[in-house]
């Protein structure tokens, strides 16, 4: 973790300068994205930020001096200058930001945030609640108060999400980002209070992560010999391509998110989507292959043979290591378009169906009632070493696994049919929520993408609680998640553009109740996080400009001039 300078230097470096009574004032302002529950302003005199000011966490608690630290960073981006951190053993009277756990709640992720004259407070019932205090206080500071200082007016900020479940997704299996990119990921995640972080790294077209059991995963299936260009032209770059992570940078990563209270699930893409593990271990599939690592995008008639019990066997292997690496509750093993064609004609698969009485029935075909078998096996597996499995909704075929947690990503059907037979459910709509999607109908001046349309006002008015289910089905939705499918994208650039600001307008359909939003308030509070972005250099997409607050030719200037 990146430690601040020494407070002493800091300070009086800064203060050789200027005098840190006469500093140069600039407004906080409390209206952040996402918006908090309650925002009461009070009287009295505001709190005055300054480089002397200092960030207190409770002696003994690593996670909140990982805050603490975190929010010295945050403060630093802004202001220019660092805070000092240390622990309330060793607090003298002066004006402090205070860290804490003294909050009843009844959300583990709601918090309070109290400004005086005299101090911040922010409390909370878990190191989690104390984290999004942090998000808001973060976010209320100017995004350029360089050498200023920041006053912040008396309120009492209450806040809590109204999701448990607040995803958004990354697919490296078609394109690899650097692990630098990853943490940047995760960075623009915390920002939003997004706190799942769905990493897909299994493809057809490349296996990401290292299974030392199976080394001939990343030694053969991470690389294809070239991609294809365009929509499946038939074209080809004639370049490799491919990599992948080891299991250091996994567990590097895995532990970065965590101190910015992400949980990192993982997917391994099963049965379907297996090209590039049987180019690997041809002896896993239907016909013994040849494969060959897809060069091209789609969906592919060669996928695991569920009638092989070596590479049932297989697949379990794989996530008892991916377990390891992983201490998410929650593990993804895909279960989406797998064809049933070659299992039609495989004696072994036939076999499994007539073995395990998988025959056909009222809605479901043997074969896929013999995907319905792998994913139950898996399920099997995951809960013994006390996770659970999260699927595509495909995963209904076949019949429903006892504890499986659905991802709806066809519309809601399947997630709406998962909730009336009482299984947690994650709305990812496609219709709403896929960020592959053009967000803008002026095609020809957007980035190549795969189609569809999914603007900003789109993503903001979703909905995730089906007007079809009752009130008691509605509680099993426990959230919802963006997703980020990469064919089409072959650069962190342009990852970055099809993220941003979209993520914005998902941070308030996850975290706030649905009576505080409302999109033309909500543009009304963009201008401050487009100040965030510009600072930090982020590719974003700059469609939504349009309909902002046009800035006023002094704030203009002043923008000019800070950069």
């Amino acid at each position: 973790m990146k430690r601040i300078k020494p407070f002493l230097f800091a300070t009086t470096f800064f203060c050789a300068f200027t005098s840190c009574n006469k500093m140069e004032k600039v407004h906080a302002d409390y209206n952040v994205i996402p918006h908090p529950n309650s925002i009461v302003m009070e009287q009295g005199r505001s709190f005055l930020l300054t480089p002397e000011t200092r960030i207190i966490y409770p002696k003994g608690n690593g996670a909140l001096c990982e805050t603490a630290y975190l929010l010295s960073e945050y403060i630093e981006q802004s202001t220019g200058y660092s805070l000092q951190v240390v622990a309330d053993q060793s607090v003298t009277p002066g004006k402090n930001i205070i860290l804490s756990l003294n909050m009843k709640h009844a959300n583990p992720e709601g918090y309070k945030l109290e400004i005086k004259r005299e101090s911040i407070n922010i409390t909370a019932l878990t190191e989690a609640g104390v984290f999004y205090g942090v998000q808001t206080l973060r976010k209320s500071i100017p995004a350029r108060a360089t050498e200023m200082a920041v006053e912040l007016s008396p309120a009492v900020i209450t806040d809590a999400p109204r999701f448990s479940y607040r995803g958004m997704h990354l697919d490296v299996g078609r394109h690899l980002f650097t692990v630098d990119f990853i943490k940047k990921y995760i960075d623009i995640l915390a920002l939003h209070n997004v706190n799942h972080f769905h990493w897909h790294l299994t493809e057809d077209q490349g296996w990401r992560i290292e299974i030392r059991k199976y080394p001939e995963l990343t030694r053969k299936g991470s690389m294809r010999d070239e991609t294809v260009i365009g929509r499946n032209t038939g074209v080809y770059d004639g370049k490799p391509y491919g990599g992948y992570y080891t299991q250091d940078e996994i567990r590097e990563i895995v532990e970065y998110a965590s101190a910015r209270f992400i949980t990192v699930i993982p997917e391994i893409d099963l049965p379907g989507h297996m090209l590039a593990a049987l180019t690997s271990y041809p002896k896993f599939g239907c016909t013994g292959g040849p494969y060959k690592v897809a060069s091209e995008w789609g969906v592919f008639d060669d996928v695991i043979c569920a009638g092989n019990e070596e590479a049932l066997t297989f697949l379990e292997d794989v996530l008892t290591e991916v377990m390891d690496l992983f201490p998410s509750q929650f593990i993804h093993v895909g279960g989406d378009e797998c064809p049933k064609t070659k299992w039609k004609k495989c004696p072994k698969c036939q076999a499994r169906i007539k073995a395990e009485t998988l025959a056909q029935d009222k809605t479901h075909s043997p074969e896929e009632n013999l995907q319905g078998y792998v994913i139950r096996r898996m399920e099997k597996h995951l809960n013994k070493n006390g996770r659970l499995l999260i699927g595509w909704d495909e995963v209904l075929e076949g019949g429903l696994a006892p504890n499986a947690t659905v991802m709806s990503w066809q519309g809601e059907k399947g997630g709406i049919a998962a909730a009336k037979m009482e299984h947690p459910v994650i709305m990812t709509p496609n219709t709403y929520l896929y960020f592959d999607y053009y967000q803008s109908k002026d095609i020809e001046n957007e980035p190549f993408a795969i189609g569809g349309f999914v603007d900003m006002p789109t993503v903001y008015n979703y909905e995730p609680l089906p007007a079809e289910l009752s009130r008691e089905e509605q509680k099993y939705i426990i959230g919802c998640q963006a997703n980020m499918w990469t064919e089409y994208m072959p650069t962190s650039l342009q990852v970055e553009y099809m993220l941003l600001p979209r993520i914005a307008a998902l941070s308030e359909v996850q975290w706030s109740m649905p009576e505080n939003k409302d999109y033309d308030q909500f543009l009304q509070r963009m201008p401050r996080l487009l100040d965030i972005y510009d600072r930090e250099g982020y590719n974003y997409a700059k469609h939504i400009e349009a309909f902002l607050p046009q800035k006023t030719e002094e704030q203009n200037v002043e923008q000019k001039a800070a950069l």
